[in-house]
């Protein structure tokens, strides 16, 4: 059984479902004239939760204030335990309309590519239906019409977005409110995966032909110092996620990509794992083992690939003596890449030693040193 389905880990909700609570809250007390201690909120795609509220005020005769803590259960998130909430003001009228914005740290569009377009707060598709549905479910109950006007905050939303990569995307001034469904999965990592494709879409609609895949921000880093005329957007950080990285340029329409990384995720990319978690290691040595007896015909040299305790101990190992069994691994990065973006796709690859320098370049012709 996947380990995000393992029982005792404990599922979460999204910001959005945060802010759909949010604004239940604060229509209980303005339709109902009541202060709820929680609110029963319905997922999309079914299935429902009860979340408490924070705090909860009014403020003036149509405007209520409340607040939710943002639950993300056994996921590791960045939002976990933030307060999100929602300004809430009604006005009756002879057709019912809601209106959304964004307030304090909920971030704002300034980037091409993204669900909302420029100009616009960072409250994506999935949270705007179920505050829809929560105003919907509201106004029916109460039996009037009314103008409702919702403004979605996030006190500290600055300050958390800035551990995020919302500014990259383009993303300014807090974090975005998410969720396709209102559920956070543990260890599910939908928001990462959410962030690459984002990437990906807003560096297609910036222009840029060739992206750069990383698996973090110091590969990123180093990858940036050696390609500095490729813009900001072109820099993707992928994670652990290779196959799902490469399947979406190809399929976004990228076909010029070059994978920048350190030897760990290098060796794990060339035995042609999907995923490159720090799981398999031993299993990805004794394919390095084989391939440092074919290149070298050195069978203790081959030994001591095997037995070694880390990728970055067989890298110090081979560094020297056998440079063309790093050259294999590189070469590896290439047939695996292509087998999940398609052949058409030129693939470049790239390895760093642990300080920084490139120590192979499939292609160095095209760098500049």
């Amino acid at each position: 059984m996947a380990k995000s389905k393992k029982p005792g880990l404990k599922q979460g909700f999204t910001t959005g479902a945060a802010a759909a609570a949010a604004v239940k809250g604060a229509l209980y007390l303005l339709l109902k004239k009541e202060k709820k201690q929680f609110v029963t909120i319905c997922f999309i795609g079914g299935g429902h939760r009860d979340i408490d509220i924070f705090s909860l005020e009014k403020s003036g005769k149509h405007t209520a204030v409340c607040t939710v803590i943002k639950d993300a259960g056994d996921d590791p998130d960045v939002t976990h335990k933030a307060e999100i909430g929602a300004v809430v003001s009604i006005k009756e009228t002879e057709v019912s309309v809601l209106t959304l914005s964004g307030g304090k740290g909920v971030g704002r569009v300034t980037k091409p590519g993204l669900e909302i377009p420029p100009g616009h707060p960072a409250i994506n598709s999935g949270p705007r239906q179920m505050i829809t549905s929560v105003v919907e479910e509201m106004l029916a109950d109460s039996g009037g019409s009314f103008a409702v006007s919702i403004e979605i905050f996030v006190p500290e939303g600055e300050t958390l977005a800035g551990h995020t990569l919302n500014a990259r995307l383009g993303i300014i001034g807090g974090i975005s409110i998410l969720g396709t469904t209102g559920v956070v999965r543990p260890m599910s990592h939908e928001a990462y995966i959410a962030t690459i494709r984002s990437s990906l879409s807003v560096a297609r609609a910036c222009g840029v032909k060739r992206i750069f895949f990383t698996t973090g921000r110091r590969s990123e880093r180093f990858a940036q110092k050696y390609f500095t005329d490729d813009p900001v957007e072109a820099f993707i950080q992928m994670g652990d996620f290779f196959k799902l990285s490469l399947e979406s340029a190809a399929r976004m329409g990228f076909s010029d990509i070059v994978l920048a990384v350190f030897f760990g995720k290098a060796l794990k990319m060339a035995d042609g794992l999907p995923h490159t978690h720090a799981a398999k290691t031993d299993l990805c040595l004794k394919t390095l083992s084989r391939w440092t007896l074919a290149l070298t015909g050195n069978e203790a040299a081959a030994q001591n690939i095997v037995s070694a305790n880390t990728a970055r101990q067989a890298f110090f190992m081979l560094e020297h003596t056998a440079p063309a069994v790093i050259a294999r691994v590189g070469s590896e990065i290439i047939c695996s890449a292509r087998s999940f973006s398609g052949i058409s796709v030129n693939i470049r690859a790239i390895i760093f030693d642990f300080s920084g320098r490139i120590y192979f370049d499939s292609n160095p012709s095209r760098r500049k040193t």
